[in-house]
């Protein structure tokens, strides 16, 4: 007989967690106890490549889009279809992934991570035969919600199955999947973006059925779905879904002063409220338990990962626009232009997983990625008019050579604060904030840039005309950039100055955010990592 205290301070004797789970105590599968299984060198490749493949999907579809939004709006001829398409997905991404990691405790992180792949493909194949855009946008939330699961039951299943002085290197293999997902989605059909998954992941269920063995634990269905603390899942999904999106129709569908985008911005803060309270007086065991944040060097670290989440996308999915709107590049070529930024960012990625690996330090790689992050979107303020390739390759390469070490850095020094019993929701809570601020991240930067926009109307008008004008400004500008290669030059070196300037004012942004995030990267202190469970 064992004896495990639980979180209401009441101590239960049981044979085992599974056990526990049985009764409905809703005592959370202990990843260090229970779930690790060693696994061959032929298995951990093999659930390696599975899991990369899983990885790759939901990172394929936040980033794969990006250089072909302005080709579905306009297919469409939906001018806000460039907001929502993207928005949906990252939305409900960031809304669901704490569920999954505290549904995975209860009913095992295989079968949960099996159906978030499942839930992924189905949303995909919705996109795929789309015929209007509120189906496409439809379907990107259920991708959403299914990739939100894959992000974060991956990074659990890795940090079950590998000593944390030992995970930098595989966490590093995810930030390079990101990397990859990057350059390789726009070479292909708007459509055959969301196809293409159906595949590759039935490919990755498959390996991961045959390979992937961890110990799933035996709980009742009925008593497992009582133990998930539903008011806070219910309370965070819908707090952060209203805050979202009244961030995305400010002052562009609505003005920020007007009752729609008030009343969803103060009510998305006042169910967080209500989430919190949830979670430090009523839910016996939390979505979310708040002695995460008890830590001072944890929240530090949350606090860098929600700094690099609100930079990490905005290369990816506005250098993009840069290339189209200001180099006429075709959706394809602004791909391939993304290379100095995503080869570097995977370099560093990597560099930083033998450093950490070796040396078993990580504070280093984070003040030296936030520096070269604050230098390099520093340096994309001063992008130029033309193709001066020479200064937008070095610029790109050291804003990706920025981002690359902390992909994993942050992650590892807070699951080096915490106890073992901890890390699946320390984890999920992490993938959490990094998915909010890619979320926050694009909807703000997409409020900068076509508030700019909206303000160019008047010399664009003079010009373009006022039917031209009205689509190259405000919200309709970054749906309509294939206008800008069909203008006469005289009006295209307008536009594209215009463009640029809209572009600036968001490098400005992100520049001054990480500012910050060095400042608190100086309070941070290092604990010595551990080299076995």
């Amino acid at each position: 007989m064992e004896t495990r205290k639980m979180s209401t301070e009441k101590t239960f004797e049981m044979k085992s967690v599974e056990e526990m789970a049985i009764k409905g105590l809703g005592v959370p599968l202990e990843p260090n106890a229970e779930v690790r299984v060693e696994l061959g060198p032929k298995a951990m490749a093999a659930t390696m490549t599975a899991l990369c493949l899983s990885i790759l999907l939901a990172a394929l579809d936040q980033t794969i889009v990006t250089t072909a939004l302005p080709v579905i709006s306009q297919h469409f001829g939906s001018s806000t279809g460039y907001i929502w398409v993207g928005s949906a997905y990252v939305l409900l991404n960031a809304s669901c992934a704490p569920a999954w990691g505290k549904i995975s405790d209860n009913f095992g992180r295989k079968p949960m991570l099996l159906l978030a792949v499942a839930t992924f493909l189905a949303g995909s194949l919705i996109c795929g035969l789309a015929i209007n855009i509120k189906m496409l946008v439809g379907g990107r939330a259920v991708q959403g919600c299914g990739g939100g699961g894959i992000t974060v039951l991956s990074t659990i299943i890795i940090s079950d199955l590998v000593p944390i002085g030992k995970r930098s290197m595989y966490f590093a293999l995810v930030g390079i999947v990101w990397a990859f997902a990057s350059s390789i989605g726009p070479v292909v059909s708007w459509r055959w973006c969301f196809f293409i998954n159906l595949p590759v992941g039935g490919f990755s269920m498959l390996v991961l059925w045959f390979f992937l063995k961890l110990k799933t634990p035996t709980t009742n269905l009925i008593q497992g779905l009582k133990a998930i603390d539903w008011i806070g899942t219910f309370l965070v999904l819908g707090g952060t879904v209203m805050f979202l999106i009244g961030l995305d129709v400010g002052g562009v569908i609505f003005p920020w002063a007007s009752p729609q985008t008030l009343c969803l911005l103060i009510f998305g803060v006042f169910a967080w409220i209500l989430f919190l309270l949830n979670e430090r007086y009523l839910a016996e065991e939390p979505l979310m338990p708040l002695v995460l944040f008890s830590n001072r060097q944890s929240n530090f670290a949350f606090a860098i990962c929600f700094v690099h989440g609100l930079l990490f996308i905005a290369g990816p999915y506005y250098l993009p626009l840069y290339f189209q709107s200001v180099l006429l590049a075709s959706p394809i070529k602004s791909g391939v232009y993304l290379s100095p930024y995503l080869g570097a960012l995977s370099a560093a990625s990597f560099a930083t997983s033998f450093w950490i690996r070796k040396t078993g330090k990580y504070l280093l790689a984070i003040r030296v990625g936030l520096f070269l992050t604050v230098l390099g979107h520093g340096l994309l303020i001063n992008l130029p008019l033309g193709h001066l390739w020479g200064k937008i390759i070095v610029y790109l390469m050291i804003a990706g050579a920025g981002i690359g070490p902390n992909f994993q850095s942050p992650l590892i020094a807070l699951q080096n604060s915490v106890d073992d019993r901890h890390i699946a929701p320390t984890t999920a809570t992490f993938g959490f904030v990094r998915n909010l601020a890619t979320s926050i991240s694009i909807a703000v930067g997409g409020v900068i840039f076509q508030n700019y926009m909206e303000a160019q109307f008047t010399p664009l008008q003079e010009v373009l005309g006022t039917d031209l004008a009205l689509k190259l400004s405000g919200s309709g500008a970054a749906s309509h950039v294939g206008l800008i290669a069909t203008l006469p030059e005289s009006a295209r070196v307008v536009v594209e100055a215009s463009f640029l300037s809209g572009l600036q004012k968001l490098w400005i942004f992100y520049t001054g955010v990480c500012g910050i995030a060095i400042i608190v990267s100086v309070f941070m202190k290092e604990k010595q990592l551990k080299n076995h469970f």
